[in-house]
């Protein structure tokens, strides 16, 4: 189990919250603002995604930098994904001038030339246009930030330990989303979610794999994650979970849950094994929780090398960097059971992602 982790953990000592100048469970509004330098290795960036009520699904990121090829110096990148309920899908991207971007360490306002990712923990409000593709963002947080104990996973040697920070921000709010397709504007409401991530060596070199998923289900929210480590720190795991039911948190200790994936086949673009199943166990006294991802659609496909150039594509061949991402949505499941007897059941929709950097892993050797 994780829990006897020698090469990963979660920071949680009194030692690392006055160090790194925050409190176990309260979160600061600095704490979404620019936590890592552009220097070489480091990267960041800030995250949203909502799955709106007439269908549609729509994904913003703003990036320091490429999130695989951090070692360069600051390259400003957003991302939009946009899937539409009449089955259209935009993947937009925008490189652009270091002197475009601009970042408040006091809290959450980045700014990548006239596109703007702002707010407060409370509110949100997110502005970006990428060719014939716009989207204005307002979110609302429901459920307050909250993070994985400190939210600073640390990989290696103590003296030498490498950084993986992660804040949910907004585990679940109210995204009310307005996304333009050149002269076509539509409006629509949802689920969105906002995290931030940021880290100083390329992620790459500290995870073979993850899975993570956020879901609002019934009264509940959901954000889960399971995260391998490289063969470097012994392929060891770390399982992240947070329930919170109407706004409250009511489950997030890390050594409680179990995970499991059930049906797993070949991606057929990207070679990777893709668990159609994927589902993570609360054990609490007498109570148990239990959420699982069914996945129905492959929403993206991404070889991570694809956008890379000629040269970059052999090195990382010949090095056996093959990394992909997927993203999926389908349904997700929240049951819970008191003494083995099911009392709870909710059911929705949800959107979850699998980061593969690793080679796939012949998991019989």
């Amino acid at each position: 189990m994780h829990r006897n982790n020698s090469h990963i953990r979660l920071a949680d000592r009194a030692s690392d919250y006055k160090r790194l100048g925050i409190k176990p469970v309260e979160i600061a509004e600095f704490e979404d603002g620019q936590r890592i330098g552009t220097e070489s290795g480091r990267y960041e960036w800030w995250y949203f995604d909502a799955h709106l009520d007439n269908g549609a699904t729509v994904v913003v990121v703003f990036y320091t930098k490429p999130n695989v090829s951090p070692n360069g110096p600051l390259a400003p990148r957003i991302t939009i994904n946009l899937t539409l309920p009449d089955g259209r899908s935009f993947a937009k991207l925008l490189d652009t001038r270091p002197e475009l971007f601009k970042a408040s360490k006091s809290g959450c306002d980045v700014s990548i030339g006239p596109n703007r990712f702002v707010g407060d923990l409370k509110r949100y409000h997110i502005t970006a246009i990428i060719e014939e593709i716009s989207v204005d963002i307002e979110l609302t947080a429901d459920v307050p930030a909250w993070r994985p104990k400190s939210g600073h996973l640390y990989f290696g040697a103590e003296e030498r330990e490498k950084l993986f920070g992660w804040l949910p921000a907004v585990p679940q709010g109210r995204a009310n989303v307005c996304y333009t397709i050149g002269s076509e504007e539509h409006r629509a409401s949802g689920s969105g979610y906002h995290d931030h991530n940021w880290g100083d060596v390329p992620m790459q070199t500290l995870m073979h794999n993850w899975y993570w998923a956020r879901a609002s289900v019934g009264p509940h929210t959901v954000i889960a994650s399971y995260i391998t480590a490289t063969a470097s720190y012994g392929h060891e795991t770390q399982t992240i979970f947070m329930l919170a039911k109407s706004g409250r948190i009511i489950a997030d200790n890390d050594a409680k849950v179990s995970f499991e994936t059930d049906r797993i086949a070949i991606d057929g673009k990207t070679g990777k094994p893709v668990a159609d199943v994927t589902r993570y166990t609360y054990h609490d006294a007498d109570t148990r929780y239990v959420v699982s991802f069914e996945r129905e659609k492959t929403i993206l496909q991404a070889i991570l090398t694809d956008r890379a150039p000629l040269l970059k594509r052999i090195i990382a061949r010949l090095i056996g960097f093959d990394g992909a991402y997927h993203r999926f949505t389908g349904k997700v499941t929240m049951e819970r059971f008191e003494r083995g007897v099911r009392v709870d059941h909710f059911e929705d929709r949800a959107i979850w992602e699998l980061m593969y950097f690793g080679k796939a892993r012949d998991l019989k050797a």
